[in-house]
């Protein structure tokens, strides 16, 4: 256990931040498993609006992350990079 008052503080700050992240990775993490879901539903159809609706909400969550400093800016360029990659392929079918 910290000793110093200002190593209990970090302490107690870490624990928030760490609580924080957490929070924003399940966020990006569960927007890109519906992304994936949808890409994967042959037997129903998405519309293109519906997609890019999508594609919308999970880059603004990714760009927020990395303004916050939650993920590398180069892991979100490749979130998004392979998340708009795979929605282009579901459209040209």
């Amino acid at each position: 256990m910290a000793r110093s008052l200002s190593a209990r503080k970090r302490a107690r700050q870490s624990t928030k931040k760490k609580l924080y992240n957490q929070v924003v990775k399940s966020h990006i993490k569960t927007h890109l498993k519906k992304m994936r879901l949808m890409l994967a539903a042959t037997d129903k159809p998405v519309g293109k609006e519906n997609m890019a609706g999508e594609i919308c909400k999970t880059y603004k969550l990714i760009d927020n992350a990395v303004s916050k400093g939650v993920i590398h800016k180069n892991k979100a360029a490749r979130l998004k990079s392979r998340m708009t990659i795979a929605a282009n392929k579901f459209v040209q079918k």
